[in-house]
């Protein structure tokens, strides 16, 4: 325990933020077959499909996202004979009001498709939702890095071609009017980045949810089974899952880490901690200063003690090899607290 003590001034003390960023690729194989869907799990409510990366049945299975479809109920396909349409309802609604919000009458407002959230525009009234687990996300997805690419081809050999949607030019260009946060804009090309009247979906940064509108499945890059008034309607929430999750060839980007960190300099003047205060630096039970009065004083600096304002101890630091001390030297410790 310490006998002295030195007060660190406020210029002694400063913050600082690091963002670390991790790439994460997801790739088709496992999404769609590797496991012959032993890592997919369907749930009696039929609300959501669940993707592990391995078989979820393994103590060694991670969850990574879950697939989920809905529609809105001010939608032209809502019909009280459509398979699960209250449950489709109420997933866009969950969603939506998370995502967008609500407007100053307290009704849920719909997915824009240029973000602007005004009356009037383009909507996404029926959407595929990707939400990925905080696993991967972390403490939110980069912006600009999200790309995911999507078979094009027949329901029976998807991948004979291939179409890639990302968040092109969003580090410049995203949105900050949702209630859960920054998403971008989700394109099929960067040659489309910027027109906003071509988004087909939004990723949403700190939540981890990907919302792509149904729609792009009708248009001619796309063959096979989306058919957004077929599926949608007569179709349940797993079998259209299902549908999504196998033309998905990759799924990558990068996530972020928000490393907070407090950094002390602590300071020893040429005149400070030049004698140990180690209890058992003794020699015949007494504490040995030096061995001849001409003698300079020397220690060597091992640990650097944070304290309280009443003396309680809440922080050590270990340095990696001992600092010689005396009084024609000054050092400065960098001491970092992570958090």
């Amino acid at each position: 325990m310490a006998t002295t003590f030195k007060t660190l001034s406020t210029s002694d003390v400063t913050s600082t933020k690091t963002l670390l960023h991790e790439v994460i690729p997801l790739t088709g194989t496992i999404v769609s077959g590797t496991y012959s869907d032993n890592n997919i799990k369907n749930y009696s409510h039929g609300l959501f499909q669940s993707v592990y990366d391995y078989p979820y049945l393994s103590s060694s299975a991670n969850h990574i996202f879950d697939i989920t479809v809905g529609y809105s109920s001010a939608n032209s396909l809502s019909s009280s004979t459509n398979t699960q349409n209250s449950k489709k309802i109420n997933i866009y609604n969950q969603m939506a009001q998370v995502l967008v919000g609500h407007d100053v009458t307290g009704t849920i407002m719909a997915f824009d498709q240029n973000g602007d959230i005004t009356s009037g525009e383009t909507k996404f009234r029926e959407c595929y939702f990707m939400s990925f687990a905080r696993l991967l996300a972390k403490d939110e997805i980069k912006k600009g890095s999200f790309t995911l690419t999507l078979g094009t081809g027949s329901s029976t050999t998807p991948f004979t071609g291939t179409k890639t949607l990302s968040d092109y030019n969003a580090a410049n260009a995203f949105k900050v009017n949702s209630p859960a946060g920054e998403y971008g804009l989700l394109y099929t090309s960067s040659a489309d980045a910027g027109t906003t009247s071509l988004a087909v979906g939004h990723v949403y940064y700190q939540t981890g949810i990907a919302v792509l509108t149904a729609s792009v499945f009708e248009s001619a890059n796309f063959s096979g089974s989306f058919s957004r008034t077929n599926s949608l309607t007569g179709s349940t929430i797993q079998q259209l899952s299902d549908t999504l999750r196998k033309r998905i060839q990759n799924v990558q980007f990068n996530n972020t880490t928000e490393l907070n960190s407090t950094i002390y300099f602590c300071r020893a003047s040429h005149n400070e901690f030049n004698y140990s205060s180690n209890p058992t630096y003794l020699s015949s039970s007494k504490i040995v200063v030096k061995n001849t009065s001409t003698d300079s004083p020397v220690s060597y600096i091992t640990t650097v003690g944070l304290y309280s304002a009443d003396n309680e101890l809440l922080a050590v630091a270990k340095l990696s090899e001992p600092l010689r001390k005396d009084p024609t030297n000054e050092l400065t410790v960098r001491v970092r607290l992570d958090y």
